[in-house]
Protein backbone atom coordinates (compact mmCIF):
# COMPACT_ATOMS: atom_id res chain seq x y z
CA UNK A 1 0.00 0.00 0.00
CA UNK A 2 1.79 3.33 -0.82
CA UNK A 3 2.40 5.86 2.07
CA UNK A 4 -0.78 8.40 0.69
CA UNK A 5 -3.07 5.47 0.83
CA UNK A 6 -1.84 4.01 4.69
CA UNK A 7 -1.88 7.93 5.99
CA UNK A 8 -5.46 7.41 4.41
CA UNK A 9 -6.14 4.59 6.26
CA UNK A 10 -4.88 5.67 9.69
CA UNK A 11 -6.36 9.04 9.37
CA UNK A 12 -9.78 7.19 9.78
CA UNK A 13 -9.27 4.15 11.63
CA UNK A 14 -6.76 5.73 14.52
CA UNK A 15 -9.67 7.93 15.60
CA UNK A 16 -12.52 5.17 15.23
CA UNK A 17 -10.66 3.17 17.24
CA UNK A 18 -10.27 5.55 20.06
CA UNK A 19 -14.18 6.15 20.22
CA UNK A 20 -14.79 2.27 20.03
CA UNK A 21 -12.88 2.17 23.03
CA UNK A 22 -14.09 4.99 24.63
CA UNK A 23 -17.96 2.91 24.06
CA UNK A 24 -16.43 -0.09 24.61
CA UNK A 25 -15.47 1.28 28.61
CA UNK A 26 -18.94 2.88 28.78
CA UNK A 27 -20.75 -0.19 27.48
CA UNK A 28 -18.58 -2.28 29.70
CA UNK A 29 -19.66 -0.24 32.92
CA UNK A 30 -23.42 -0.33 31.63
CA UNK A 31 -23.88 -3.78 30.45
CA UNK A 32 -20.74 -5.69 32.07
CA UNK A 33 -18.51 -7.75 30.09
CA UNK A 34 -20.35 -8.78 27.41
CA UNK A 35 -20.86 -5.01 26.53
CA UNK A 36 -17.51 -4.47 26.43
CA UNK A 37 -17.13 -7.39 24.18
CA UNK A 38 -19.61 -6.21 21.98
CA UNK A 39 -18.80 -2.43 21.32
CA UNK A 40 -15.43 -3.92 20.41
CA UNK A 41 -16.86 -6.70 17.73
CA UNK A 42 -18.61 -3.81 16.49
CA UNK A 43 -15.96 -1.37 16.41
CA UNK A 44 -14.03 -3.82 15.03
CA UNK A 45 -16.71 -4.61 12.10
CA UNK A 46 -16.78 -0.98 10.61
CA UNK A 47 -12.63 -0.67 11.04
CA UNK A 48 -12.78 -3.62 8.36
CA UNK A 49 -15.87 -2.76 6.29
CA UNK A 50 -14.76 1.00 5.69
CA UNK A 51 -10.84 0.24 6.15
CA UNK A 52 -11.94 -2.44 2.86
CA UNK A 53 -13.95 -0.46 1.48
CA UNK A 54 -11.50 2.70 1.34
CA UNK A 55 -8.74 0.40 0.02
CA UNK A 56 -11.60 -0.48 -2.94
CA UNK A 57 -12.31 2.96 -3.53
CA UNK A 58 -8.57 4.41 -4.00
CA UNK A 59 -7.73 1.04 -6.49
CA UNK A 60 -10.87 1.90 -8.21
CA UNK A 61 -9.95 6.09 -8.15
CA UNK A 62 -6.48 4.89 -10.03
CA UNK A 63 -7.31 2.26 -12.68
CA UNK A 64 -11.10 3.88 -13.19
CA UNK A 65 -10.93 7.41 -12.24
CA UNK A 66 -14.54 7.82 -14.54
CA UNK A 67 -16.11 5.88 -11.64
CA UNK A 68 -14.61 7.09 -8.88
CA UNK A 69 -17.94 8.86 -7.87
CA UNK A 70 -20.37 6.77 -9.13
CA UNK A 71 -18.48 3.65 -6.86
CA UNK A 72 -18.27 5.96 -4.07
CA UNK A 73 -21.71 6.39 -3.84
CA UNK A 74 -22.11 2.88 -4.14
CA UNK A 75 -19.59 1.35 -1.96
CA UNK A 76 -20.94 3.53 0.77
CA UNK A 77 -24.68 2.73 0.28
CA UNK A 78 -22.91 -1.28 0.28
CA UNK A 79 -21.62 -0.72 3.40
CA UNK A 80 -24.21 0.69 5.31
CA UNK A 81 -26.66 -2.16 4.66
CA UNK A 82 -23.83 -4.51 5.19
CA UNK A 83 -23.57 -2.95 8.58
CA UNK A 84 -27.12 -3.19 9.50
CA UNK A 85 -27.50 -7.10 7.95
CA UNK A 86 -25.17 -7.61 10.95
CA UNK A 87 -27.03 -6.26 13.51
CA UNK A 88 -29.85 -8.21 12.16
CA UNK A 89 -28.13 -11.24 12.43
CA UNK A 90 -26.44 -10.79 15.92
CA UNK A 91 -29.75 -9.55 17.55
CA UNK A 92 -30.39 -12.02 19.37
CA UNK A 93 -26.86 -13.23 20.13
CA UNK A 94 -25.57 -14.62 23.76
CA UNK A 95 -21.84 -14.44 23.01
CA UNK A 96 -22.25 -10.11 23.54
CA UNK A 97 -24.43 -7.76 24.27
CA UNK A 98 -26.62 -6.65 21.08
CA UNK A 99 -27.62 -3.78 22.03
CA UNK A 100 -23.84 -2.11 22.73
CA UNK A 101 -22.56 -4.09 19.68
CA UNK A 102 -25.46 -2.07 17.50
CA UNK A 103 -24.43 1.02 19.52
CA UNK A 104 -20.58 0.31 18.59
CA UNK A 105 -21.11 -0.09 14.87
CA UNK A 106 -23.45 3.31 14.87
CA UNK A 107 -20.89 5.43 16.98
CA UNK A 108 -17.51 3.68 14.61
CA UNK A 109 -19.56 5.01 11.43
CA UNK A 110 -19.83 8.07 12.73
CA UNK A 111 -16.67 8.54 13.47
CA UNK A 112 -15.12 7.07 10.71
CA UNK A 113 -16.79 9.42 8.44
CA UNK A 114 -16.30 12.17 10.57
CA UNK A 115 -12.39 11.10 10.63
CA UNK A 116 -12.94 10.84 6.89
CA UNK A 117 -13.90 13.73 5.84
CA UNK A 118 -11.67 16.25 8.43
CA UNK A 119 -8.67 13.90 6.89
CA UNK A 120 -9.87 15.24 3.16
CA UNK A 121 -10.45 18.59 4.21
CA UNK A 122 -7.18 18.58 5.46
CA UNK A 123 -5.47 17.41 2.72
CA UNK A 124 -3.04 18.86 0.21
CA UNK A 125 -4.42 17.83 -3.01
CA UNK A 126 -3.43 19.29 -6.22
CA UNK A 127 -6.13 20.48 -8.66
CA UNK A 128 -3.65 22.18 -11.25
CA UNK A 129 -0.83 19.69 -12.34
CA UNK A 130 2.30 21.46 -11.93
CA UNK A 131 3.90 19.54 -14.64
CA UNK A 132 2.08 20.81 -17.38
CA UNK A 133 2.51 24.41 -16.32
CA UNK A 134 5.67 24.95 -19.16
CA UNK A 135 3.69 23.55 -21.48
CA UNK A 136 0.70 25.80 -20.84
CA UNK A 137 2.63 28.75 -22.00
CA UNK A 138 3.54 27.31 -25.22
CA UNK A 139 0.05 26.71 -25.83
CA UNK A 140 -0.93 30.01 -25.08
CA UNK A 141 0.94 32.02 -27.68
CA UNK A 142 -0.53 31.77 -30.99
CA UNK A 143 1.80 30.50 -33.86
CA UNK A 144 1.95 32.61 -37.12
CA UNK A 145 0.05 31.60 -40.05
CA UNK A 146 -0.88 33.12 -43.18
CA UNK A 147 0.33 36.22 -44.39
CA UNK A 148 2.19 39.25 -42.20
CA UNK A 149 0.42 41.78 -44.48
Amino acid sequence: MPSQDARNLLQSAVPTAAVGAIVAAVSGVVAGGKGAIGAVVGTLVVIAFMGLGLFVLQRTAKSLPQLFQAMGLMLYVAQLLLLLFFVAIFKDTTLFNPKTFAVGLVVATVAWMASQARAHMKAKILYVDPDSHGDSEKKDKPEKSGSST
